[in-house]
């Protein structure tokens, strides 16, 4: 009898963990099925007792929900380290953000920036605050609905620059990734996986969380932008 195992993650890690549960189902025959949304929709609905088996967010979201009884303690794995990089639509000029200076320059000068709802877009505004320039950017941030891509808007036109995860980059067409955000002030984001409190199926969910933080995963983390944990 197949084991199916039900997840639901963050939009940060869709295009990994594809790639990385179809790898998994060739070797143990085991189905595993992540449902990718917002990342708050995400923690909201593990929180809220919903049946999963396993949930992937952002490491501080999985704390969260161990400390709600949500995941089981001693099962959060740590995945990967995800950046932020920034892209402007195809063909469009590319500022220079080679430097700190240099992006804050791009920032001012872009007549509409992007963000997401999701961890990156907390510390980007955090950066814009330190920076100074909060309140003359404000009205020029379209932050992407929960569950859609930045780049979305970039490659739609609505966003002059945006920035979040490459991972959620690094795929879609009509966009043109400049690169990570300059040394000294990236951002970065650890990923992890947890066994949920509902799971009826621990022991199964355990194995595939050792076989993402095994070697057989690592070049697939970083074909998506990543880096392993």
């Amino acid at each position: 009898m197949t084991t199916h195992i039900a997840g639901i993650s963050s939009m940060a890690t869709r295009q990994m963990l594809a790639e990385l549960t179809g790898a998994y189902r060739q070797r143990t025959e085991v189905v595993v099925a992540f449902e990718s949304v917002g990342g708050v929709d995400a923690a909201r609905r593990v929180q809220a007792g919903e049946a999963f088996d396993v949930v992937v967010l952002a490491a501080d979201a999985i704390d969260k929900l161990v400390a709600a009884g949500r995941v089981v303690a001693d099962s959060k794995a740590d995945l990967v380290h995800s950046g932020v990089a920034i892209a402007v639509r195809a063909g469009a000029p590319r500022p220079d953000i080679g430097s700190e200076d240099a992006l804050r320059r791009a920032v001012l000068s872009a007549r509409t920036l992007g963000y997401s709802t999701g961890p990156s877009g907390v510390a980007l505004a955090k950066l814009f605050e330190r920076w100074g320039i909060a309140s003359t950017v404000r009205e020029r941030i379209v932050q992407a609905p929960a569950g859609m891509p930045v780049g979305q808007l970039v490659a739609n036109g609505e966003v002059e620059l945006g920035l979040q995860q490459l991972s959620e980059l690094m795929h879609l067409e009509g966009i043109d990734v400049l690169g990570p955000m300059p040394p000294g002030i990236e951002i970065v984001t650890t990923f992890s996986a947890g066994l949920c409190a509902t799971s009826t199926q621990p022991e199964a969910v355990r194995t595939f969380l050792a076989f993402m933080r095994s070697p057989a995963a690592v070049e697939a983390k970083r074909r998506h932008g990543m880096e392993p944990a």
